[in-house]
């Protein structure tokens, strides 16, 4: 490696010139990776709700509605905006009072089930059907057509306007995650290292790794927009600790090779290659553990981040040295005091005061590992986004005026009796919480022959196999209320139809409530187990896994616990994700730490001596670390207007800071209280250095 890494070193303009020349292809594959808005299409496909929402493309050309509320209008004026909305490209159908009955009848006089279905006070609604799916593009097109042609009082709710607020609001904030996790991340570089110019080299390559990453995306052919979001953000979070890594060797291969600097480097880039290609096994082992999900969006996460460790690996040992060895004299002559530089007094009362940290774990434990699982979480993703955005206005106003939250569809066979509906229809009007049901013997009546029903209501309502109805929820969706409603349903139309299906936005919601709560204990186990085998293997101990795991994992518990004791509740994305992010990005701190204390030990130092010296020696750079991680996410975190951002980069920033926190602290009081143990459980120690060891007091 260390040939490699000379020819790396003398040529560096090469390599430079290569590294420029890929933002080329990059910004392409950026710009021709999709990128998909709507989670609930993550949802895997042997769903019923999942294949009954593929039904409704197949059969009625339909993917999504809207429903729209006009308030404070003249039914004329109704009218004409409905004719508008027909005009949409991709809305297929617009479902009004107007298609059953003649508008001049007065609303008074209308039956009643109608009546409560359309109208409402001074209020009326109708249903905009669209012929493709929910996050399509085309889908979203139209609602900002719809939304541009509505007059004030006219609200679009739905979740297809969710989605198209959350493309809206991503959009625009995208671009300024990447500058402030860049700004805040190069103050605490510039605060941290000894050179002016090197935080912007720094900067410079992982950026340069970011775009390769994110370009190299067109072979997913799309990402979501939490995966978008968080990559710039993550793997500068993740891999600034690899370029520390390779600056600092460089300058101890200066003093070893004086006046050699290609040399220098060559040395640098073998150990550097050596040590990050070790620790970032670790970070990608905690990102790979999201492919196990069964909601499809861990998997997108999971590669993403996983590849762009291994790009930021290969940048480290390529774009960024010859970028050094380019600067190599303006880093020089920009030279400062580092702020980490001496930290003997700090790091010597942490470890001798090893048993009151202890205390303190052992004081926190419980209440870490209760507020853990007592975090309350929700999965309501409008719920997610501001309130004052079109998508939750429109649902505000659909509640207030119609006290309706929900728009559930149920697929029935087309050979269902008429006398068979009606008692499927009468004992759903009976669950709790359902205002009324929709369907084509409530809109035409039961004895209507078949050849007089209206065509445009036959093509909106049946299939060639199927019949749709439409039952009005007064509940919001992923509340306990709606799901038992879901529920309940279901049970009446099997009973009646065992191919019938429950449909919609609230019931894809349910099914990723219990989707996710599996992919939760799964990923978590997942997780664990593989940096488990990883350290073991890297350490030769059965011991040394199970302590620096579980110190993590009571970071992460301590950081999950705090949305509890605050009376917070969090998206259930941000719940799944933080402990495979932050035991993998994290555990780095730990094996630091316990490599440098291993050695020390193997070579005869005693256990406070080499405790010592370990703590010592990683302190600044664990330190660096954990801040350089803060910073990346902390800023995110503050601006977004997601929450489903917002709060996955809140518990990173924290997480980074208490599992700093927690490493230096706790880690060394392990290592004071197992000592003994770990010597007997780890390949390498003899019984001498067992026997020798003198007892901490």
């Amino acid at each position: 490696m260390v040939k490699v890494g000379k020819w790396i070193a003398k040529q560096r303009v090469l390599i430079l010139l290569i590294g420029f020349l890929l933002i080329i292809p990059s910004i392409i594959g950026m710009a021709k990776t999709r990128v998909n808005y709507d989670l609930l299409s993550y949802l895997p496909e042997h769903l019923e709700t999942v294949k009954g929402q593929d039904i409704l493309v197949d059969e009625y050309g339909m993917g999504a509605f809207s429903m729209v509320v006009v308030e404070d209008t003249d039914l004329k004026d109704v009218q004409k905006l409905e004719e508008k909305f027909e005009k949409v490209d991709h809305v297929k159908d617009v479902l009004w009072y107007d298609d059953v009955a003649d508008i001049s009848l007065p609303v008074e006089m209308i039956p009643k089930d109608l009546r409560e279905s359309f109208f409402e006070g001074d209020a009326t609604m109708m249903l905009v059907l669209f012929d493709n799916t929910t996050s399509s593009d085309d889908a979203m097109n139209a609602v900002t057509e719809l939304r541009s042609i509505a007059s004030k009082q006219c609200f679009i709710a739905g979740m297809t306007g969710v989605v198209t607020d959350i493309k809206n609001v991503a959009m625009q904030e995208l671009p300024i995650y990447v500058v402030i996790a860049a700004v805040l991340s190069l103050i605490i570089l510039e605060l941290t290292s000894g050179s002016f110019i090197v935080p912007f080299l720094f900067l410079l390559s992982i950026g340069l790794a970011i775009l390769y990453n994110l370009g190299s995306n067109i072979f997913l052919g799309e990402t979501s927009y939490i995966t978008k979001a968080l990559t710039a953000v993550l793997q500068l979070g993740v891999t600034m600790d690899y370029s520390i890594f390779l600056l600092n060797s460089y300058e101890e291969n200066k003093l070893r090779f004086p006046g050699d600097k290609e040399r220098a480097m060559g040395h640098a880039i073998s150990n550097t290659f050596k040590s990050v290609a070790g620790s970032s096994v670790t970070t990608v082992a905690g990102f790979l553990a999201l492919c196990v999900m069964t909601f499809a969006l861990g998997r997108d996460l999971g590669i993403v981040m996983a590849k762009g460790v291994l790009v930021g690996v290969i940048c480290c040992v390529t774009i960024l040295p010859a970028l050094v060895l380019v600067f190599d004299g303006p880093i020089e002559k920009t030279r400062h005091k580092l702020l980490l530089s001496n930290l003997d007094k700090p790091s010597a009362f942490i470890t001798k005061h090893y048993k009151a940290w202890i205390v303190i774990f052992l004081v926190l434990l419980f209440p870490a590992i209760y507020g853990n699982n007592h975090t309350k979480i929700y999965y309501n993703i409008a719920q997610s986004l501001p309130s004052t955005l079109d998508c939750n206005i429109a649902n505000d106003e659909l509640k207030k005026d119609f006290n309706l939250s929900n728009m559930h569809i149920i697929m029935l066979d087309k050979g269902m009796s008429v006398k068979d509906k009606e008692e499927m229809f009468k004992k759903i009007d009976d669950v709790d919480g359902v205002k009324w049901t929709l369907g084509m013997n409530s809109l035409v009546g039961a004895g209507v022959p078949d050849s007089m029903i209206p065509d445009d209501v036959k093509s909106m309502l049946e299939s060639d196999d199927h019949e749709l109805a439409f039952v009005c929820s007064k509940y919001e969706s992923a509340t306990d209320e709606v799901n038992a409603q879901i529920a309940q349903i279901d049970k009446i139309v099997k009973k009646y139809d065992d191919t019938g299906m429950v449909i919609g936005e609230a019931p894809l919601m349910k099914d990723l409530e219990d989707v996710t709560n599996v992919d939760l204990v799964r990923v978590n186990a997942i997780s664990i187990i593989a940096i488990f085998i990883i350290i073991l293997l890297v350490f030769k101990s059965i011991s040394l896994p199970i302590i620096l795991v579980a110190v993590i994992e009571f970071a992460i518990f301590v950081n999950m616990a705090i949305p509890y004791y605050q009376g917070i509740s969090l998206p259930f994305v941000a719940s799944i994700v933080i402990g495979a992010i932050q035991l993998g990005a994290t555990v780095d701190y730990a094996i630091l730490m316990t490599t440098r204390y291993q050695k020390e030990r193997m070579k005869g130092k005693d256990k406070m001596e080499a405790i010592g010296i370990a703590h010592r020696t990683s302190m600044p750079s664990i330190i660096s670390s954990g801040l350089s991680f803060f910073a990346a996410t902390f800023g995110v975190a503050c601006y977004s207007k997601v929450e489903m951002i917002g709060s996955i980069c809140t518990l990173l920033a924290r997480g980074a800071v208490i599992s700093t926190v927690v490493v230096l602290l706790i880690l060394p009081a392990m290592f004071m209280i197992f000592d003994k143990v770990i010597i007997k459980t780890t390949k390498g120690f003899k019984q001498e250095q067992l026997e020798s060891t003198p007892s901490a007091s």
